[in-house]
């Protein structure tokens, strides 16, 4: 036995220093996605710019829109009491409804600068799951229906890494500071 341990030990195994690091998993990743004008985009076009990202749909009855809104006034305050600049960006987990013109109409109501984002039901399942979002249509009577969805908003620092993840829990002042915090700690 003490030869096994010897033998583990000499061989830098057991070395503290040897730079071993725990990882969690990552999230995040490539995407070609078309915009609320039919523009390609990836997260290539993100690159160098802090953005605030949010997977939902335009037919959401509650925590949706009400988690946009959010969005749209931390930005806000982000940039009039502290100015930073961070782009707001939405991405559909409803592709079949949320075509580009309908994703401008409705973001618009909250704030015209949020980009959204849609694309084949294939990449938007692609990217969710790289993102680590979880998403599920709840069929209804007739053809109406639902989307079942997490709720998380990530803040993306400058190479498209994510800084942050917050839920459902903060309103917008709070977000703000959050986001200000991870901004300033956070080595770009």
């Amino acid at each position: 036995m003490f030869v096994l341990i010897s033998l583990f030990i000499d061989s830098g195994q057991g070395n503290k220093s040897s730079g071993n690091t725990v990882k969690g998993p990552t999230v995040g990743g490539p995407f070609t996605l078309v915009d609320t004008e039919n523009r390609i985009v990836t997260e290539q076009n993100f690159h160098g710019k802090w953005v605030l990202l949010y997977f939902g749909y335009t037919s959401s009855p509650d925590v949706g829109p009400e988690q946009v809104q959010i969005m749209a006034k931390a930005v806000k305050l982000l940039e009039s009491k502290y100015n930073s600049e961070i782009l707001p960006v939405f991405v559909t987990i409803d592709p079949q409804r949320d075509n580009p013109s309908q994703l401008r109409a409705y973001l618009n109501e909250f704030d015209s600068r949020i980009i959204g984002l849609t694309g084949p039901v294939s990449a938007i399942r692609q990217m969710a799951q790289e993102y680590r979002i979880y998403f599920k249509k709840v069929e209804e009577e007739g053809d109406d229906y639902l989307v079942d969805s997490s709720h998380n908003m990530y803040l993306m620092n400058p190479r498209m890494e994510v800084a942050r993840c917050f839920g459902v829990e903060y309103n917008a002042e709070e977000l703000s500071e959050a986001i200000l915090k991870a901004m300033r700690s956070t080595p770009t």
